[in-house]
């Protein structure tokens, strides 16, 4: 390192920033509701090109290049992972036509686009346009999250992405290969049979490492606490070992390993599963930052007027255009098929290769392939930038949302369960109540409320219910164990803030108590299952109240001193239960919802109102 230059740190404080900057971007995002991925691209650009803070080829050095490259790959595993055969359900087809017909009708025309508007060479422009097949699993996950899709146009995206991009990166190497024989003169046969030969060894030893891991792991010859470590090693040696026999393979290697886990009903998969997902978060953040942050203000200026033109083309009649026709005369409705059309951002794969045959063909005197690193980077904070925020607006416009507002998961058919879900079923929330036996869904079907019968937890109600139309859980059954294990397990998808059980039943030992450190927050009241059952049991009624200015919580409290409050609705973010403990703070234009005992007779005038017939509830009593 050199001492003397004032602008450059020491790697420790460079992997440090990288860090911060990176998780920082995320939490910003999440806090302004907007896609964590633009955010990430616009802070890397801030710190790297634009103020020259940061540089990683200056201040990590040669590393950064192998870094890019295994992170990817760790990427890509776990997005194999996500990849569960039984999740297509109806979208296998479209998949399986986005992937064999539409990978080689991307990469026509991106190639045609590239060298008729890009005005790339026909070399540079084969070897780009099957890089340009993939659409980054590492932008559409942060976007499907967002956006909260319905299952089949999000298993689409899901899927197209995690196998398109092994897929363009060999049919870019395909293409590397052909031209750097022709420019060099070699035989073509002998290119064509090592490329064969390397595609074959790299998907051989994805399944080799897949099955000796599954072996391993179900018979346990690998100690629970010993299992990530031994599945990140291995991951890492067949990535190595495939992308020594031909560059590149790796990604098609450890690809193929996780699809073959996530299908091999492994006990001890989730808790691989959710490791994965927390390193994959550092890993997509740190690859974004260095990405931006690594590209350089001269190298962008080498683009014109033509590079703005190509990028149109590819969001408006390529990408379109390729899905358009993968998806021709199947039964995916038309509505699904343009969103699915105007979607396709791409990744960090993409630049990184890239840069890396950008230069290969460089070197072998093909001079127009300096662009290829730029455009690259160009057309990936476009498309990140206008799917990031146009994906959430095109598909309410199309339908295609799970939900306009996020609504609540009841587990558990009891009296209490029936009078909330009805309350929310009026304001005009979303509600589902689940339950194992078939008799307590009988009040629950008697109020029409939706219902699902079955455990909540097991892998028909993960492939059955769309769980992105909810966003908070409410564990209320006569079962505390159980109830700790739904939000212990459901925690983890929506957050520990949004899930919520009943007291615990105190027992007379100790050893019957369960950890205070599983399970969701206390419903408000701080009572048990009985005890909430026993009020409705006895008269005490759900009702909701508007609060205004003249009309505020603390009037309210005033007016109905026995009351319970349980949640509060805004309008237009979701309903937000209340936990035991914290003082409430609720604003005026709120619907509060609480339990109300029941009235004596003659005095129900003085009481807040019952919910009106239409969704909009009455606004409450003035002083």
């Amino acid at each position: 390192m050199d001492m003397t230059d004032p602008a450059q740190m020491t790697p420790i404080t460079a992997f440090a920033l990288v860090g911060v900057l990176g998780v920082g971007a995320q939490w910003i995002a999440w806090r302004l509701r907007i896609p964590g991925i633009v955010l990430m691209l616009g802070v890397g650009l801030l710190v790297g090109p634009v103020l020259g803070i940061f540089n990683p080829q200056r201040d990590i050095g040669p590393i950064v290049a192998p870094m890019i490259s295994i992170a990817v790959a760790i990427i890509l595993f776990e997005g194999g992972l996500t990849l569960n055969y039984r999740s297509l359900r109806d979208a296998a087809r479209g998949v399986v036509r986005l992937v064999v017909i539409g990978a080689p009708i991307g990469w026509v025309l991106s190639a045609l686009a590239l060298h008729w508007i890009a005005g790339l060479s026909w070399p540079s422009s084969a070897v780009f346009g099957g890089l340009m097949i993939v659409t980054g699993p590492t932008v559409i996950a942060p976007l499907l999250r967002h956006a909260r899709l319905k299952r089949r146009p999000a298993a689409f995206l899901q899927w197209e992405a995690i196998v398109n991009d092994p897929v363009g990166a060999m049919v870019a190497v395909l293409a590397l290969q052909v031209v750097l024989v022709l420019e060099a003169d070699a035989t073509r046969a002998q290119a064509m049979r090592d490329l064969g030969i390397g595609i074959l060894a790299a998907t051989l030893l994805g399944l080799l490492a897949a099955k000796l891991i599954t072996w391993a792991f179900s018979r346990a010859k690998v100690p629970e606490y010993m299992k990530v470590p031994v599945l990140f090693v291995v991951l890492l040696a067949v990535f190595a070992l495939a992308d020594f026999g031909l560059h590149e393979s790796g990604l098609l290697a450890v690809t193929i390993m996780g699809l073959w886990i996530a299908n091999a009903g492994l006990a001890s998969f989730t808790e691989l599963r959710r490791f994965k997902e927390h390193a994959t978060l550092l890993l997509v953040s740190g690859v974004f930052i260095l990405m931006g942050a690594g590209m350089s203000l001269e190298t962008l200026g080498r683009l014109d007027w033509r590079a703005g033109l190509f990028i149109l083309v590819v969001i408006l009649l390529v990408r379109p255009a390729t899905v358009l026709i993968s998806l021709a005369f199947g039964d995916v409705p038309w509505k699904e098929r343009l969103l699915v059309a105007f979607t396709g951002p791409r990744g960090v794969v993409m630049v990184a290769v890239a840069g890396l045959f950008g230069d290969r063909l460089v070197a072998q005197g093909i001079e127009d392939a300096v662009l290829i690193a730029p455009l690259s980077f160009a057309l990936v904070l476009v498309t990140v930038i206008v799917h990031g925020f146009g994906l959430t607006p095109l598909a309410r416009l199309l339908g295609a949302t799970a939900t306009g507002t996020p609504g609540v998961l009841i587990v558990g058919g009891s009296p209490w369960s029936v009078a909330f879900g009805e309350v929310l079923q009026k304001l005009e929330l979303p509600v589902l109540i689940a339950d194992t036996n078939h008799g307590h869904l009988r009040g629950v079907r008697s109020a029409g409320l939706p219902h699902y019968f079955g455990d909540i937890l097991s892998e028909a109600a993960e492939h059955n219910l769309d769980f992105v139309a909810y966003h908070q859980v409410i564990a209320i059954t006569d079962n505390d164990a159980y109830n700790t294990l739904v939000c212990t397990d459901f925690g983890h998808k929506y957050g520990r803030e949004y899930v919520f059980q009943p007291n615990r039943v105190r027992q007379e030992s100790r050893r019957h108590e369960l950890p205070a450190t599983l399970g969701g927050r206390i419903l408000r009241g701080n009572m048990s299952y009985y005890e909430h059952n026993h009020l409705v049991a006895i008269g005490w009624k759900f009702r909701v109240t508007k609060l205004t200015e003249e009309f505020s919580l603390a009037d309210w409290r005033q007016k109905n001193p026995e009351a319970l409050p349980m949640a509060a609705y805004d309008g237009k973010g979701g309903l937000h239960v209340f936990e035991e403990g914290p003082e409430l703070a609720v604003p005026p234009g709120n619907r509060l919802v609480a339990l109300y005992p029941p009235e004596p007779p003659g005095q129900g005038a003085g009481r807040a109102v019952q919910p009106p017939e239409s969704p909009q509830a009455e606004q409450g009593e003035r002083h």
